[in-house]
């Protein structure tokens, strides 16, 4: 609320199984399927779509008037697809 009066927004990106270099060489074969599997979109997501997120909260002026939210970029895993 402190920073709010100042016209600062804060807010969280929570993202889920992203491919990069860390899970790729963290994941073996059988846990990237079952990971794929329970991504209801069936992919990882690309860091190219966490930034564009990311971007968008912190330089378009739509994104003016949201604050105090975390905005989870998971490909639909969080609703719960039996992961």
């Amino acid at each position: 609320k402190e920073f709010a009066g100042r016209g600062v927004t804060v807010n969280a990106v929570c993202p889920g199984f992203i491919a990069t270099e860390m899970v790729a060489n963290e994941l073996s074969d059988e846990m990237m399927a079952k990971v794929t599997g329970a991504i209801p979109l069936g992919r990882l997501g690309e860091a190219t779509e966490v930034a564009g997120l990311v971007k968008y909260l912190a330089l378009d002026k739509s994104a003016g008037y949201i604050t105090g939210h975390s905005f989870t970029i998971d490909g639909g895993i969080a609703i719960g697809s039996g992961f």
